[in-house]
């Protein structure tokens, strides 16, 4: 079986001149019609100008290599808040959220090998047994026999739970938590934006700085403990930063922890539903659930695009890229490149090489938490299979309206009595 396929978008994705190829189009994610889009953007310019869009000229990057090629020379392609930062649209100035992931080194090293300790193998395992009764609390109380949203019920309730651990936040107020990760990485055209101007979003930026500095401050003065804050106010490279740097640190792990894993939660679902036979095949081994993980992450691809700036001259795929220009590297279509991954548009459980994808990003800059998104979503199949959950999706799912986030807003599901 095939992904489904949209003929209607399909026909104008081939109508467009080239140059006139620009997919940073929000809409296009939110009615899921990206995909042939992005094929002929791989066949016949896979690294195109894009001189005039909402978000000023642009080079856009299409090809699993030439990702790849970029990510790796954080020397030449830069991350930096300074200049740019790491979405399509440029950091508000005097409004940055300053964080490792917008930096360069050596700044980026010392931040980020404080926080590792957070996710490293030791702290995982003794995670596994909270976050596996949690699943199992949160799949033993969804109604049988009646339709609810897979999004509200299992992805955002277990991602919120997982922030509150990380932070070591109070369990009640984990919603609080969800609202405010919301507000910070939604677009701000999006028709259901919690905030509509980046000044908003800042002042909510700045409500959630001051409530964690509290718990900051509090934890700096008692013995260092397993969570995010508590690492972070006793870190050598941490402990002394300002509010502001405070704030970017605590947003990047808010929402790093929360849309990436809620969205492949989802997503998987997804995919198992548009591929029936493999869920039968998941059904019959779920072993499978081994490679099937990453698969998901790499079908689903949470993050739709990353950012960068050359700092000097430089050549991708063929192309002449001047000190100063905008990259914007479209991880949706590396990972669909079939030059790199065979059927790539079929999601499939037991691929060969099914770590072979760009979800994570490539360099210094590869994500810190992807054993813990892993983890968190083997447990979650492997409790479904246990259970002999038989769910069925009714309908398609609902995306958001971002060219930044492959969001998944609505999934609507039953699962048998």
């Amino acid at each position: 079986m095939n992904a489904p396929v949209n003929f209607d978008a399909r026909l104008h994705a081939m109508s467009l001149p080239i140059d006139k190829f620009d997919l940073s189009d929000p809409q296009l994610f939110h009615d899921d019609i990206w995909p042939a889009y992005f094929e002929r953007h791989r066949k016949e310019a896979p690294v195109n100008y894009i001189a005039d869009s909402a978000y000023g000229p642009y080079w856009s990057v299409a090809k699993y290599k030439d990702i790849v090629k970029v990510e790796v020379d954080h020397k030449t392609f830069s991350s930096s808040d300074e200049i740019g930062g790491i979405m399509i649209n440029d950091a508000p100035k005097g409004m940055e959220r300053t964080s490792f992931i917008r930096m360069d080194p050596p700044e980026h090293d010392s931040q980020r090998r404080e926080v590792s300790s957070t996710v490293n193998p030791i702290t995982l395992a003794k995670m596994e047994t909270l976050i596996r009764e949690r699943t199992n609390m949160v799949l033993d109380a969804l109604p049988r026999g009646e339709t609810f949203n897979w999004v509200e019920k299992v992805s955002i309730e277990l991602t919120s739970m997982m922030l509150a651990t990380l932070f070591d936040y109070p369990i009640e107020d984990k919603e609080r938590l969800i609202r405010w990760s919301d507000t910070f990485i939604c677009d701000l055209k999006a028709p259901d934006a919690p905030v509509k101007t980046e000044e908003e979003r800042y002042a909510k930026q700045m409500e959630f700085a001051e409530h964690m500095n509290e718990i900051w401050e509090d934890r700096a003065k008692k013995p260092k403990s397993f969570d995010v804050i508590s690492i972070l106010a006793h870190g050598e490279a941490t402990s002394k930063m300002n509010i502001r740097e405070r704030m970017g640190i605590l947003i990047l792990f808010l929402v790093g922890g929360n849309d990436t894993t809620r969205n492949s939660m989802t997503g998987g679902l997804v995919g198992l539903s548009q591929f029936p036979e493999e869920f039968a095949k998941l059904r019959a081994n779920p072993a499978l659930v081994e490679s099937m993980i990453p698969e998901i992450v790499r079908w689903q691809t949470p993050v739709i695009h990353m950012r960068r700036t050359a700092v000097a001259d430089a050549e991708i795929g063929g192309k002449a890229i001047k000190a100063g220009d905008k990259i914007v590297l479209w991880y949706i279509s590396g990972n669909r490149d079939e030059d790199q991954i065979e059927h790539a548009d079929r999601f499939i459980i037991d691929r060969r090489r099914p770590r072979e994808h760009m979800s994570f990003g490539f360099g210094i800059h590869r994500c810190l938490g992807n054993r813990l998104a892993e983890m968190q979503l083997k447990i979650l199949w492997e409790e479904v299979l246990r259970k002999d959950l038989k769910i069925e999706v009714l309908d398609k799912p609902v995306y958001a309206y971002s060219n930044f986030l492959h969001a998944i807003r609505s999934l609507p599901v039953r699962i048998a009595g």
